[in-house]
């Protein structure tokens, strides 16, 4: 496989692949094309590679920044804004498991959390609340390995990954 060909079949599978993640295709193209590229880019370079607009490409990368999956550039003498993506793959993980915790479990979290004061005797109102119980449950057991999976040194998390798959 020619490189070119690598290159397009890699930022296309990464794009699809970001819907897996919590954010949408041309938001990870972006971030694919940033991680394999070796000097940061401006935002007409990705527009041009990747054939989308500036707008597109000015609110993908604004997200990647808030994401911190991608950070901004400063290049002497010149007027443009250039990006770089986080090339750390362990930095990158956390980077996903807290935003998606931030913006999936917390909020769940704390309907979880309203939902517990639901009051009633009757069987359909305790079969909810011990339905909520449970899952609240199984949730702040989920943020709390989370917290701790984001802490973590990465040596300690592949270690303890492997020992999982074996």
């Amino acid at each position: 496989m020619e490189f070119l060909e690598g290159k397009e079949k890699f930022i296309q599978s990464w794009g699809a692949l970001g819907s897996n993640w919590g954010i949408n295709r041309t938001m990870a193209q972006i971030h694919a094309l940033l991680l394999i590229s070796p000097e940061s880019l401006c935002a007409e370079d990705i527009m041009e590679e990747l054939k989308i607009s500036r707008g597109n490409a000015n609110m993908n990368i604004r997200a990647l920044i808030d994401w911190g999956l991608v950070h901004k550039e400063l290049k002497t003498g010149q007027r443009k804004e250039f990006f770089v993506a986080e090339k750390d793959m362990w930095t990158i993980v956390k980077n996903i498991i807290s935003q998606r915790k931030k913006r999936e479990l917390e909020p769940m979290l704390k309907l979880l959390d309203e939902l517990s004061s639901v009051e009633g005797t009757d069987e359909n109102s305790e079969e909810f609340s011990k339905m909520i119980k449970e899952i609240k449950l199984f949730s702040n057991k989920a943020d709390s390995t989370l917290d701790r999976l984001v802490k973590a040194e990465p040596n300690w998390f592949v270690g303890t990954f492997m020992k999982l798959i074996k």
